[in-house]
């Protein structure tokens, strides 16, 4: 994915991947940033060994661990403050190493990883490469082609951002935002969360095309411009709204088993208005009674 953020440089946007190896704690999420640029010199060599005309380009990255969701966002809020920061270094784009870590203070506020989202199995660290726009899209071309098959981290280089952040690399690799939405695609197919792709991938790209998630037992959602609404249901409108589970016999299971049920899809609506939210989509419930038509609810 390239942006262009003047008429004469381009940037074409990737991340690096670090899966964690088993649930080893991570010293730190940001290295401080006299440390980063020599950190960062070792991802410019990496990349250079994949596309040699990588080193013809300025290298963007923030030293700083992210779930991936804080990166596939609208607009791509991380790339952007790259992209902006970038900007303002004295100079003419192509060939430098550009890092922005932690200072005395910590990270700039708008660099820092959301708490609540720390945890997860897989960080990324975002950068951008950047100059000229011819060489910035021959080189986006040929990431996109080779990152994927052939962008795992050099053994030098996963080795000291494992001592550089304190963590345990199982996995590190460099991938193009593409890789990284193709990636993230699988992973939620996996988790059950695969209806939730289409809207996040919408909000990504700016598309205000109505989307829905309609296939009880999940709940009802509606996504449109870039904001998502989920029926918000009680347990009468549960029952008879066609919510509950194929092949339940409400008679057999009895009040507690159903009441069961319910909790497990309440807990359902809200770890998907988590998910949403955590990629930057504003989500709202709308209050569908027993006996209204919860989808015409929801178109408003």
């Amino acid at each position: 994915m390239s942006r262009m953020p003047t008429p004469e440089v381009l940037t074409t946007l990737g991340v690096i991947a670090i899966e964690l190896a088993g649930e080893a704690p991570v010293g730190r999420n940001a290295l401080p940033q006299a440390e980063a640029g020599d950190w960062a010199a070792g991802i410019a060599a990496d990349l250079a060994r994949v596309v040699a005309e990588t080193a013809s380009l300025d290298l963007v990255v923030a030293a700083a661990l992210y779930d991936p969701s804080e990166i596939l966002r609208p607009n791509v809020p991380r790339h952007a403050l790259l992209e902006a920061y970038a900007a303002r270094v004295p100079g003419d784009a192509g060939g430098r190493v550009i890092a922005f870590g932690a200072g005395a203070d910590g990270l700039p506020a708008d660099f820092v990883p959301q708490s609540d989202l720390a945890g997860g199995p897989l960080r990324v660290l975002p950068f951008l490469l950047r100059g000229p726009a011819e060489a910035v899209k021959r080189v986006g071309e040929a990431l996109e082609e080779r990152l994927l098959d052939t962008g795992m981290a050099n053994a030098g280089t996963a080795l000291a951002t494992q001592s550089a952040f304190g963590l345990r690399v199982e996995h590190m690799r460099y991938l193009t935002l593409h890789d990284l939405m193709a990636m993230m695609a699988i992973q939620y197919e996996h988790a059950g969360l695969a209806g939730l792709w289409p809207m996040i991938e919408a909000a990504l790209f700016g598309d205000d095309d109505e989307l829905w998630l309609d296939a009880p037992p999940e709940p009802l959602v509606r996504y449109a411009n870039g904001a998502a609404q989920i029926a918000l249901i009680d347990a009468d409108a549960w029952a008879l709204g066609g919510f509950v589970p194929p092949g339940v016999d409400a008679g057999k299971l009895g009040a507690e088993g159903m009441e069961r049920l319910f909790d497990h899809f309440e807990a359902r609506q809200r770890q998907i208005a988590a998910v949403l939210g955590a990629h930057g989509l504003e989500v709202t419930f709308a209050h569908c009674p027993v006996g209204k038509d919860a989808r015409a609810i929801l178109r408003g």
